[in-house]
């Protein structure tokens, strides 16, 4: 039986690091195991222009610990605003890795998203054009369709459509919770998609049965088991078209534990550790690799990471619970079993 192994530095191709005291709090927690992570741009205000790109990039490196070793790699949030030739520029000039499409009131932060997206078809056409990819976020956002069918229902009305009238655009569909978003990622040549730990980990059931359980609460919420299956099938099939993009994304307690709870799992710190565990019990430690540090780069036009971490099997990881932001605390996700992986970055 395999004890210790070594694999390439990880990258996390979805990741929120949020500002101020909680960045200073989770910047560190990524960086320990991760070379690069692409980083959302979801602020107050978001991260529109390449300007303000900027200026959150500067903010990143000023909070990463001395010592430390990480690469942010920026993102735009698209508005039905958004200059098509800022986007070019920002991508001319490295400072821009991809462009993020949230529908309008799809997740947190979300209320600039577009809404008509025949409003964004000149940023579209032009990273079509250039190759910056776009990351989206898919769900439909009507009242009228059940929210465990709205990823679904999104590549077959938004999606699909989209890419059909804009040739060459490159995709990622992020944190993939659906059997329907596996098939139809890996039908197509030009899209990446992203899953999560947690949702390799969880279904609705961890969400609710018992009590409910805020910590557990994303969006695209977990689904039924089957999906989370289809997900473990997916991450461990070897399939180039699928990398890891953990989305860890903090809230503060007092926020989550809240009668109106914020969505989003925190699980940079202990990633590593649970995604050995999900692989070895798949029987494909040796595929592991592959979905943590190698499809992404090459999705993405870039060389894996020089670096190495290793892997080795013992007693129990003992991992923090929560976290000190401020006078509050942010909480660790919590996979339900014993982590006997421990990371040597």
């Amino acid at each position: 039986m395999t004890q210790s192994f070594t694999i390439r530095r990880p990258d996390d191709w979805h990741l929120h690091l949020r500002d101020g005291a909680m960045m200073d709090t989770v910047l560190p927690e990524t960086a320990r195991h991760f070379g690069r992570a692409i980083v959302m741009p979801n602020l107050v205000p978001p991260v529109v222009t390449g300007a303000d790109a900027a200026a959150y990039r500067a903010r990143i490196m000023a909070a990463l610990p001395e010592g430390m070793s990480f690469e942010p790699l920026m993102t735009l949030y698209l508005t039905e605003t958004t200059d098509p030739e800022d986007v070019r520029e920002a991508a001319a000039s490295g400072l821009v890795t991809a462009v993020k499409l949230y529908p309008a009131g799809a997740t947190t932060n979300s209320h600039s998203g577009v809404r008509d997206f025949d409003n964004v078809r000149g940023v579209l056409e032009v990273m079509a054009e250039i190759g910056l990819p776009m990351c989206v976020h898919g769900e439909v956002t009507t009242h009228d369709v059940d929210i465990f069918d709205r990823e679904a229902v999104f590549i077959e009305t938004v999606l699909d459509p989209l890419r059909r009238a804009t040739p060459g655009l490159r995709v990622v569909m992020e944190h993939i919770t659906t059997r329907d978003g596996v098939d139809y990622v890996k039908s197509q040549e030009d899209m990446g998609g992203t899953i999560t730990t947690h949702h390799l980990i969880i279904n609705r059931n961890h969400i609710l049965v018992g009590g409910i359980k805020p910590h557990y609460y994303c969006l695209p919420v977990a689904k039924r088991e089957e999906h989370r299956l289809a997900l473990v099938q997916a991450a461990t099939s070897g399939d180039r078209h699928f990398f890891l993009g953990t989305d860890s994304a903090p809230h503060p307690d007092h926020l989550k534990e809240h009668a109106c709870g914020c969505a989003g799992v925190f699980s940079a710190t202990n990633t590593m550790s649970c995604l050995a565990e999900v692989f070895e019990a798949a029987g494909a430690l040796d595929r592991l690799e592959g979905f943590a540090s190698l499809n992404g780069p090459a999705f993405y036009g870039l060389a894996p990471n020089p670096e190495t971490i290793t892997l080795t099997k013992g007693d129990p990881v003992t991992y923090p619970a929560k976290f000190p932001v401020g006078e509050d605390h942010v909480t660790l996700f919590d996979p339900g079993f014993p982590l006997h992986w421990h990371v040597e970055a």
